[in-house]
């Protein structure tokens, strides 16, 4: 029979008080969990249906999005369920397919961002060669390759951790992501090297060389005329907003789960909502507010659907 584990909720005063206020955090979870569906989709859709915007950086940012959407369907079905549930527990192989889904979607954000800076070094370096570079066979090798690379490594990863013994049926989070270690009973030397070089082939690699990236075409921007430098300013500073934010949020999970530091429980509930809350629906703020041809698109769509 499967194991299930106890979920523990965090909140700013401890732990929330689920039979007191169930209904109340379920329809403000119900009502964020829309909003993140909704903001995602509708730059989605607009993308794709103007042609005009089915460039690779469009495309890319869709594919960003949609991962937007995978990720809180995969973490709000759950915790809305938990929400109105006597009990809060969960499987142990569903708690590694929840697993298995947040690093699949947190690489492929990583590889995916690292292709986008790939796209605007050689839009903005090598226009001339932009098009047969770029071309529409390269960019779905590049989609394809962002969502396949991550998957294999976290479902070994997770078919190791599922092997473990494990003694502690009770875990101190919102979902199952690094915090599944702490119910093994001895921490597997051979999951450990291998989640390292995951972390490393998925985020670290592609991290560094979307740094790498903006800042040579920084440093070209500030040895050019102010025309050049706008341009990759406002190309560039909305991906590198984006890559912050999922750093923060890496950072604070490997500190966490892999040092199991002791963090303060203000520190947890505040990143806890920034996984559920401020990272899904800061792509589409981003996206949709400060790229341009986005946005304009975005404007005409409202403003035909109020006439």
């Amino acid at each position: 029979m499967d194991n299930e584990i106890n979920i523990s909720y965090i909140t700013l005063g401890g732990y929330v008080e689920l039979n007191k206020y169930r209904y109340l955090y379920f329809a403000i979870m119900f009502s964020a969990y829309i909003l993140i569906i909704c903001s995602n989709s509708i730059i989605v859709y607009v993308i794709w249906t103007n042609k005009n915007l089915h460039e690779p950086m469009y495309v890319f940012i869709a594919a960003l999005l949609f991962n937007c959407v995978l990720y809180s369907t995969t973490v709000y079905s759950k915790l809305l369920i938990d929400f109105l549930s006597e009990k809060q527990i969960i499987s142990y192989s569903a708690c590694h397919f929840q697993f298995f889904i947040f690093y699949c979607i947190g690489g492929s954000e990583f590889m995916l961002l690292a292709v986008m800076a790939f796209d605007r070094y050689v839009s903005i370096c090598k226009p001339l060669r932009y098009p047969t570079i770029m071309r529409n066979t390269t960019m779905n090798i590049f989609l394809a390759l962002a969502w396949i690379l991550p998957a294999w490594p976290m479902a070994v990863q997770a078919i190791l951790s599922a092997q473990v013994k494990i003694c502690n049926l009770r875990l101190k989070g919102i979902f199952c992501n690094n915090v599944i270690y702490s119910a093994h009973c001895v921490r597997s030397r051979s999951n450990a090297i291998f989640g390292v070089v995951a972390l490393i082939i998925i985020i670290i690699l592609p991290m560094l060389f979307t740094i790498f990236t903006y800042a040579r075409l920084f440093i070209m921007s500030y040895r050019s005329c102010r025309t050049f430098r706008k341009k990759v300013a406002e190309t560039c500073i909305p991906h590198l907003l984006v890559l912050i934010s999922y750093f923060c949020l890496m950072a604070y999970d490997v500190i966490i789960a892999r040092l199991e530091s002791d963090f303060p429980q203000t520190v947890r509930f505040i990143m806890s909502l920034q996984i559920l809350l401020y990272h899904p629906l800061f792509n589409p703020f981003i996206y949709g507010i400060k790229m341009k041809e986005i946005f304009k698109h975005l404007k005409r769509l409202f403003s035909s659907n109020k006439i």
